[in-house]
């Protein structure tokens, strides 16, 4: 990867020899495409969930027993970890580590809790509505359990869930890390099941004799994990449809190469699928960016993966000036959006559809994983469109109150019984007229 770099798409409005616009290059489709990426969720991991899934309805435990032999090489009965375990896994982590997680604990927990929020409505004479805010009663979060263990996670999804008052919080991961379960600890889950994969997702959807049935489930997975949890949307609400990792740094001619570089390994070391790519109208900063990427990869304990990512989903877009950095950005759409440039604030308000924004060379996307507050679950594959990131509103439903008294339904009933008849529904109509007698 570092011999050939980033592939290179040239953006910037081309001419001919009078200084008129030359016919659009062919990097602008591959922009296109790359804009019009999506979560891949057809294909193999469809169709094996919807496998899973129907396992699962049908056989309950067993299923998911066989399934986690079958997959991951586990043999398991009992499905929940006792306290016992528990409280032995988060002794045998070191005191530091505790002291991270805590830190980053306390500033997440004091983040959400500023998006607490409660009843709104309205009262005019003997009308009373009212928009009733309660938590859901029992929650998932899910915690990958492949090739790295994110005790992170676990803390950007139960914390919310606990600061909006959800009493009852279960974390599903296959075969749960002793960090994880002091994660677990710190943002207050209150049952862990060392069950993982489609299965699990299946189990907390549907319900079995071992794990009871939740109300929504939150948090990260793979291509199996993710398929399953789009298929039982419906039967329990989730956080939403999630792609790989992505960022995308708009950096002009002052950034820091090295940042730049830095930062794209940063996301391109979370799996071969994630995507990387700066947006840039500084042209001489490209090599910089290369030679910075060769060099950082060199000692990377997780280069292979890193190299990969950046090879086959990574680029450097250059276009003609800063209103063209901040148009390919709404264009993008990524989960993670950094700013290197000169007075980066001034840009965020340009800004619209970005996951989560990264201002200046003091909030590097890693931040923003771990310890500034935020949760970092984010909206992938081009949703932050129309997506927002996790939130203690996720974990409130709103309930419509409606109290009319006789003035109120004597003032409205015509428009009621007029609409009601265009529409054909005489027993609606009948029911308001009923009640003036």
């Amino acid at each position: 990867m570092a011999a050939r770099g980033l592939d290179v798409l040239d953006l910037r409005t081309p001419t001919d020899g009078a200084g008129n616009p030359a016919t659009a290059p062919s990097p602008h489709e591959r922009w296109r495409r790359l804009c019009a990426r999506s979560a891949g969720l057809e294909g193999e991991a469809d169709s094996a969930a919807r496998q899973v899934i129907a396992a699962v309805r049908e056989r309950g435990d067993a299923a998911v027993a066989e399934l986690t032999l079958r997959f991951e090489g586990r043999s398991i009965t009992d499905f929940e970890l006792s306290p016992e375990d528990r409280r032995a896994a988060v002794a045998r982590n070191p005191a530091d580590l505790r002291d991270a997680l805590e830190l980053a604990a306390r500033n997440i927990r004091e983040f959400h809790e500023t998006q607490r929020s409660g009843d709104t409505g309205l009262h005019r004479g003997d009308v009373y509505l009212t928009s009733r805010v309660r938590p859901l009663a029992r929650v998932a979060v899910y915690a990958p359990g492949g090739t790295a263990a994110y005790p992170s996670s676990v803390l950007m999804t139960a914390i919310p869930a606990k600061v909006a008052g959800v009493p009852e919080v279960i974390l599903f991961t296959p075969r749960p890390s002793d960090v994880v379960l002091l994660a677990a600890e710190i943002a207050g889950v209150d049952r862990v099941f060392a069950i993982g994969g489609a299965q699990a997702i299946a189990a907390a959807a549907l319900g079995t004799a071992q794990v009871p049935r939740v109300d929504k489930i939150v948090g990260p997975g793979n291509a199996y994990v993710t398929a399953a949890k789009r298929q039982v949307f419906g039967l329990v609400d989730i956080d939403g449809i999630a792609g790989p990792s992505e960022i995308l740094v708009l950096a002009d001619a002052d950034a820091d190469p090295e940042l730049v570089a830095a930062d794209l390994l940063a996301q391109a070391e979370h799996d071969d699928l994630a995507c990387a790519v700066v947006v840039t109208d500084a042209p001489a900063l490209v090599p910089r960016i290369h030679a910075a990427l060769a060099a950082q990869l060199e000692d990377l304990p997780r280069r292979e993966i890193a190299a990969r990512a950046l090879a086959d989903h990574g680029a450097v877009v250059l276009v003609d000036d800063r209103d063209a950095m901040v148009a390919a950005a709404n264009a993008y759409a990524p989960e993670h959006l950094e700013l290197l440039v000169r007075d980066p604030r001034a840009l965020v308000d340009h800004l619209h559809t970005a996951g989560a924004i990264f201002v200046g060379a003091w909030t590097p996307e890693a931040a923003g994983d771990y310890t500034a507050g935020p949760s970092h679950v984010l909206p992938t594959a081009g949703a932050a469109r129309f997506a927002s990131p996790l939130s203690v509103r996720d974990f409130l439903k709103i309930t419509s109150v409606l109290e009319l008294g006789p003035a109120a339904l004597r003032q409205q009933a015509s428009a009621i019984v007029r609409i009601a008849r265009a529409e054909g529904l005489e027993a609606h109509a009948r029911a308001v007229l009923l009640r003036l007698r």
